[in-house]
């Protein structure tokens, strides 16, 4: 037993999603904190200038390619070098060779909360109501043409999290969360219909590491019998309760979406209680 929890910890993942979060939300709330708008304006475009200048100009160690000829292969860009040399057999055990939340891809998460943030003090300032919508309307159109066109030269990846990725997706969640502004507190379409997101909105660390944990108890420790073997709980409920009557695609969305509703229903009474898990 002792070898077999030593062989695991040898390989323990460091790097994570909610290690992550905390780095980025840790550096840049400290820079927020110590400096001017102007300073984290140009700290924001250093790190997305300066993460794609570091993927694709500088050679990686030991194959001497430059960083965007391995873009394509994420096992030999100057990122999963990194993870290597410092984290060792320590990373994302579907890949074994990368992490894509490593070290250098950091840069530009941390980048992504100061998007955030410049959004989030826009929303919150005195401004006129239709002011701050028009502006965060123009910012998202204006971050997502840019991140679009510099995904021509530096592709849109979430796992090696580029610089195009960054300004894409902040510059659709700016629209979205404007359309969201727009539709409930201009136009009143208020209702029902916004409570999930509410009950999901007001615990979302429980939400996801609920959710994670839940995945991993059913895809892959609770075997059930089947066929005179056993598979995994998550396969069986997928086949007897969705494949058994749906085509693959549609039963693979209805069990996405079940997943979805299971957690919504266990945080609806923690929300009725004004229970909020926090960190």
């Amino acid at each position: 037993m002792g070898e077999r929890i030593g062989e695991k910890m040898s390989t323990w993942r460091f790097p994570g999603v909610l290690q992550r979060i905390g780095v980025c939300y840790l550096v840049a709330g400290l820079i927020w904190l110590k400096t001017t708008r102007r300073a984290q304006i140009a700290i924001t475009a250093a790190l997305l200038f300066g993460y794609w200048i570091l993927s694709t100009v500088v050679p990686v160690p030991g194959s001497g390619l430059l960083g965007a000829a391995t873009l394509d292969r994420p096992s030999e860009t100057l990122a999963a070098w990194l993870d290597r040399a410092v984290f060792g057999a320590h990373v994302w055990s579907q890949s074994k060779t990368w992490d894509p939340e490593g070290l250098l891809s950091t840069l530009p998460a941390i980048a992504t909360v100061f998007l955030g943030i410049f959004a989030g003090e826009l929303i919150g300032s005195r401004k006129p109501l239709s002011e701050r919508l028009s502006e965060l309307f123009a910012w998202g159109v204006g971050w997502t043409i840019a991140g679009a066109v510099w995904g021509w030269f530096f592709p849109i990846n979430k796992n090696l999290w580029t610089s195009s990725f960054t300004l894409f997706t902040a510059g659709l969640g700016a629209l979205v969360l404007g359309l969201c502004i727009w539709m409930i507190e201009v136009r009143g379409w208020k209702g029902k219909w916004t409570t999930p997101f509410i009950v999901f909105g007001v615990n979302p660390i429980l939400a996801y590491v609920g959710a994670g944990l839940m995945a991993k108890l059913i895809y892959s420790i609770i075997r059930v019998p089947w066929n005179g073997g056993t598979i995994s709980l998550q396969a069986a409920i997928y086949q007897t309760a969705f494949l058994s009557w749906l085509p693959p695609k549609a039963a693979s969305l209805a069990f996405a979406i079940s997943f979805v509703l299971v957690w919504l229903a266990i945080l609806w009474p923690l929300w009725k209680k004004g229970v909020y898990v926090k960190v």
